[in-house]
């Protein structure tokens, strides 16, 4: 073959060629070229940023309201709570009605009064009790007349009185309280014609069991009288009692 006769055959691969090459930089390659197998997959890429906040969607529609729960069961009492502070003083009521009476109660009593009898052996000794053997009022028996001593049972605040008329002799008498003398009376005699008089009284807290009585002080002062027209007494009574157990002074 002569080189005019290959002329036209190197034209047209060089044509070929040109077009070959411009395929492969633009890396275009014919499906009719690609005869491989399929590659192996990629690893997995990083995950991409957060994406921005999307917008509040639509209120929904109201529905209809559901049918009414069971009741719960009841829950265990809570503890105490602290207490609270104290309220303002609230206003007085009104008056209310008047009560029912009510029984009354009676106030413990203790009082006595004898005097000496025109039979009474004189004169008396120091040291004895004079007896007031003429009771004039002993309601609650608290005096004796064969000790002549007052025995108290209620206690409380008593007064004792002595009124002791004076003739034949000079007078002088002790008020005795349990063996002590609290109170002493004289009054002298100077051959008078007529009766003295020598008074005196005292008040005294007893407890019960206390005894009171009048005692002679000296024995030549035994100048106690009485007759018809005179008389000697000893009295006491109860002023207030002390007395706890008492419905009137509980």
């Amino acid at each position: 073959m002569t080189s005019l006769g290959l002329l036209p055959l190197l034209c047209s691969i060089i044509v070929l060629q040109v077009c070959f090459s411009s395929q492969l930089e633009d890396n275009k390659i014919p499906p009719s070229l690609c005869t491989g197998h399929p590659g192996t997959p990629g690893s997995p890429g990083n995950h991409g940023n957060p994406g921005q906040p999307g917008r509040d969607g639509r209120d929904g529609r109201d529905a209809a309201p559901g049918e009414k729960g069971e009741k719960g069961e009841r829950g265990y009492p809570g503890e105490t709570g602290v207490r609270g502070l104290t309220g303002d003083k609230g206003y007085q009521g009104e008056k209310g009605e008047r009560g029912q009476p009510g029984e009354c109660a009676v106030a413990p009593k203790s009082a006595f009064s004898a005097k000496l009898s025109q039979s009474h052996t004189l004169p008396l000794n120091v040291g004895d009790a004079v007896l007031f053997d003429t009771v004039l009022f002993n309601e609650q028996g608290d005096y004796n007349t064969e000790t002549g001593r007052f025995t108290c049972k209620v206690p409380g605040v008593y007064y004792f009185a002595v009124h002791a008329t004076v003739y034949r002799a000079s007078l002088q008498f002790d008020l005795m309280k349990n063996g002590h003398a609290v109170a002493s009376y004289f009054q002298f005699y100077g051959n008078w014609p007529k009766p003295a008089s020598l008074s005196g009284g005292s008040l005294l807290h007893l407890i019960p069991s206390d005894q009171v009585w009048v005692q002679m002080a000296l024995s030549e002062y035994n100048g106690f009288y009485c007759s018809t027209k005179t008389d000697s007494t000893f009295t006491g009574f109860l002023v207030y009692s002390d007395w706890k157990n008492s419905a009137v002074f509980a």
